[in-house]
């Protein structure tokens, strides 16, 4: 079987950054299509496959968390976001909003390169392990969230908007449910661990979905505490395929 090169799409305005990405990412073994403008990124992603996304976050004239958030939308296909914003608020509104993992410039080609692997492999493990596929909706307490679609709905028929954040760790906890979770393990189950150096966002997700969850946020029954240990989804959870 002929070997087949992961096609990672490159949107930035900088054609320098443009001629780094080809001639790094091309020279070890990747296919690399490097565009200037959001609406040849689209055409791209409805064009052809495309196994990872960079992104950057300043466009002129282009908003590029507007873009990640129609890209996540259309596609699963993994968003690496490549930007000069520093600051904290905008990387992890990045990485909740529509983003897997975040490299701030000025980068070093080789942190990207091992960046862009590792991505591809957890997102390699999660297709080969065809939870997601298999599953078509996780049920609980009267919840509904359907997987495919990635809508939260409640007993009425009301649709609940979910972040990327929270509805990766939803998943992890009803994938494990009335078990103890650490930390660690959400991070690694919600594929969380791009934050590496934001571990309390687990806490604030938490905390967010007990508001859209639970009848009583401040004294939650389905998302519960084990202190010192970690968190567990006290609930029985049932799944459509």
């Amino acid at each position: 079987m002929d070997h087949v090169s992961p096609h990672i799409l490159a949107l930035d305005d900088d054609a320098d950054i443009r001629k780094v990405l080809l001639e790094y990412l091309s020279g070890h073994d990747y296919r690399v299509s490097a565009v200037a403008r959001g609406q040849e990124m689209l055409a791209i992603l409805g064009s052809e496959p495309v196994d990872l996304l960079l992104l950057d976050l300043r466009l002129p004239g282009e908003n590029g968390m507007e873009l990640a958030r129609r890209v996540r939308e259309l596609s699963q296909v993994p968003i690496l976001i490549l930007s000069g914003q520093s600051d904290e608020a905008d990387r992890v509104m990045g990485l909740e909003l529509a983003a897997d993992d975040y490299v701030v410039k000025p980068f070093s080609p080789r942190e990207l390169l091992a960046r862009i692997r590792a991505l591809l492999r957890r997102t390699q493990a999660s297709a080969a392990s065809g939870v997601q596929e298999e599953l078509r909706a996780y049920r609980f307490a009267g919840w509904e969230l359907n997987l495919r679609l990635r809508r939260l709905t409640a007993a009425d028929g009301s649709a609940v908007p979910l972040t990327n954040s929270e509805f990766s760790l939803l998943c992890a906890f009803l994938g494990s449910p009335q078990r103890v979770l650490t930390r660690e393990q959400l991070l690694e189950r919600s594929r969380l661990h791009s934050l590496e150096v934001y571990d309390r966002s687990i806490d604030v997700t938490i905390l967010r979905l007990r508001r859209k969850i639970e009848s009583d946020p401040s004294n939650p029954s389905l998302l519960t505490t084990d202190r010192g240990m970690g968190y567990i989804f006290n609930c029985a959870v049932g799944v459509l395929r």
